[in-house]
């Protein structure tokens, strides 16, 4: 072999390979990149429903990265070491749009992957979501809570999706002795984000650089809690990383809580707008609030946000500046 043939990246055969589905989505891309630089293989599956290849760009020509068009309410028969099973819209607006579709993608895809992860041997993790305590009536929320959801309402497509796909999850590792991680995740929020999501950072922002009046749904008192994407990923590799008997749930999360009024002020100061804030009726089941409690985070996984508020936002803002700006120049 001559020394131009040489591939560094063909050195490690014992490379762990991981499939992240959902891997074009917001939180997927951050997280393929993530594990790509700690020397993974990475096959990253998504239908492209929410997630979008622009995320990717930047990964293509990794040799140990690969794309795969699939949708997880189909089984799926690869070979892997380890699932991150974040395939399914998170935002109101895509879910709302089909929820038919949402609740498959939820249970029919954890079921898919719960039976991929049984036949190869696989740890897998589950993406779940704060929405599993539905609007709390304890604050702030801890593991233990069981949620208070409205199992008809418009947003119950996600909700109980999610609780259902714990369910199983936890099913299986009763039944099946499957190695498994859940992860409730709190609002996450950062670069790769859609401008059209219709989340409340992404929605303020591309208002605020638009100069369009900034909505706020009810008075903007309602609480929420914000975790930067980096300190996200973080949490997420270092519960699939964990002792095998740190199963969880465990919230991943910024404790750090401010009101909706609040979040729309520091973006209207970060980006220098003129926006004026409109008040619109507070949609039906919105939570008014949310705020994790970390505790077994900390305790069990060592974790806890890094990122400050400002600092991620300004990394979010200027995000949405260079997207702008290119897509002015296509």
């Amino acid at each position: 072999m001559n020394a131009s043939d040489f591939d560094p990246y063909d050195m490690n055969l014992n490379a762990k390979r991981v499939l992240v589905t959902g891997g074009a989505g917001f939180l997927g891309s951050h997280l393929c990149a993530a594990l790509l630089e700690r020397g993974y293989e990475v096959l990253c599956v998504d239908n492209f429903f929410t997630g979008r290849r622009g995320n990717l760009r930047h990964l293509l020509n990794n040799p140990r990265f690969e794309v795969m068009r699939h949708d997880v309410t189909f089984p799926l028969y690869v070979e892997v070491d380890e699932i991150y099973n974040l395939a399914c819209p998170a935002s109101p607006f895509h879910y709302q749009h089909d929820p038919v579709q949402t609740t498959k993608t939820a249970v029919h895809g954890a079921i898919n992957m719960l039976g991929l992860a049984k036949r190869v041997g696989a740890r897998i993790l589950q993406a779940s979501t704060s929405e599993i305590y539905g609007d709390p009536q304890i604050h702030p929320q801890t593991e233990a809570y069981v949620g208070h959801v409205n199992p008809i309402g418009p947003r119950s497509c996600y909700d109980e999706g999610k609780r259902c796909a714990e369910t199983l999850f936890f099913d299986y590792y009763r039944q099946h002795n499957l190695p498994i991680k859940v992860a409730r995740i709190f609002n996450t929020y950062g670069p790769n984000m859609h401008p059209d999501d219709g989340r409340v950072v992404s929605n303020f922002i591309m208002q605020a650089l638009n100069g369009e009046p900034i909505t706020i749904y009810g008075d903007g008192s309602q609480t929420r809690s914000f975790c930067f994407v980096s300190d996200l990923i973080d949490g997420l590799i270092k519960l699939m990383e964990s002792p095998e008997d740190v199963t969880g749930p465990i919230n991943l999360g910024n404790p750090v809580e401010l009101s909706i009024r609040e979040l729309a002020e520091a973006v209207i100061r970060l980006t220098g707008s003129k926006s004026e804030l409109v008040q619109r009726p507070l949609p039906q089941d919105d939570p008014i609030q949310r705020q994790p409690d970390i505790t077994r985070a900390r305790e069990q996984l060592g974790w806890a946000p890094q990122v400050a508020l400002e600092d991620g936002l300004k990394a979010t803002i200027a995000y949405f500046q260079r997207t702008a700006v290119a897509m002015q120049e296509l």
